[in-house]
């Protein structure tokens, strides 16, 4: 939409009540005006009709947006995004489904700005799915419903209660507690003087990883024993492979009454070819790795 730029803007430090007297300078629409501007847009791309639509509706942004002031960011960010939002439900808005404008374009709006705060309210992305983000933008609400102390941790009923109500684990409702009540850390922050060795924070993280050289080593080795494995098996005939796939190599393993229906042989004798064949297999292991210098494979 070229007509963008004519849309006002709350600047971080604008006056909001003139903005909201500017704002109201645009008139609001009825359902037939709405409808024949909505038309126009989508049938003949009326840029004229969409920026009327968009305009008389600046109204219902700002008053959205003043319901997420309680998260830290400017309220002229909020209605900003809230504002983009409002050109996506126009762009999207089907006149001939019956309703009206605002009904479409509220659960836009809220989206936008939505996802405006969760990029902006935490450096660590803090609502992937849509159960976390639920959490995210209600849990401040239950949180004051139930008088459970703002930056504190939830009790345990507390914690069972807004899992509960909002339909998520417990687990989940901790953490985003915690997440919020702790907000974000430089990691390059001074520790306290009064700590050994001072330092920063990032001087006190331990990687509980495996050491990547061992890692690397073990993972070879692995690849190798497997190879020889692989190799070995080649010295079974297909009846004793299939055997050894099926009891050693296989979970669950197949039981000998399985396979003594599979063969049309008894039990006893699936066992006897088990036996015979592990053996077989454990003696081509063997001298392969001695070939390849590598450690014997753990039983």
């Amino acid at each position: 939409m070229t007509k963008n730029a004519l849309i006002p803007a709350l600047t971080p430090d604008g006056n909001l009540s003139k903005y909201l007297a500017r704002i109201r300078s645009f008139p609001m629409l009825g359902q037939d005006e709405e409808y024949m501007l909505a038309k126009a847009w989508s049938d003949r791309d009326d840029v004229e009709a969409a920026h009327k639509l968009v305009t008389s509706h600046l109204r219902l942004v700002a008053k959205i947006a003043m319901g997420y002031r309680g998260y830290g960011l400017p309220l002229s960010d909020l209605i900003s995004e809230g504002n983009i939002g409002m050109m996506h439900a126009v762009k999207k808005f089907d006149a001939e489904r019956g309703f009206r404008l605002a009904t479409y374009a509220m659960w836009w709006i809220k989206a936008s700005i939505q996802e405006y705060i969760l990029r902006s309210w935490s450096l660590v992305k803090i609502g992937t799915t849509a159960a976390q983000k639920k959490l995210f933008f209600n849990l401040r609400r239950l949180k004051g419903k139930i008088d459970a102390i703002d930056g504190g941790d939830l009790k345990p009923d507390q914690v069972t209660y807004i899992a509960d109500t909002l339909e998520v684990s417990e687990s989940d409702v901790v953490s985003m507690n915690q997440r919020m009540s702790g907000g974000d850390k430089s990691l390059n922050s001074p520790m306290a003087s009064d700590l050994d060795g001072g330092g920063e924070w990032q001087d006190w993280i331990e990687d509980e990883r495996e050491n990547q050289e061992v890692e690397f080593a073990e993972k070879e080795e692995f690849e190798a024993q497997y190879s020889v494995v692989k190799e070995a098996l080649k010295s079974l005939n297909n009846r004793e492979q299939r055997i050894i796939h099926a009891r050693r190599l296989t979970e669950p393993a197949l039981t000998l009454e399985e396979l003594s229906e599979e063969f049309s042989v008894s039990r006893e004798r699936i066992r006897q070819i088990e036996v015979r064949a592990f053996e077989k297999l454990s003696e081509a292991v063997k001298t392969k790795s001695a070939e390849l210098n590598l450690l014997p494979l753990s039983s």
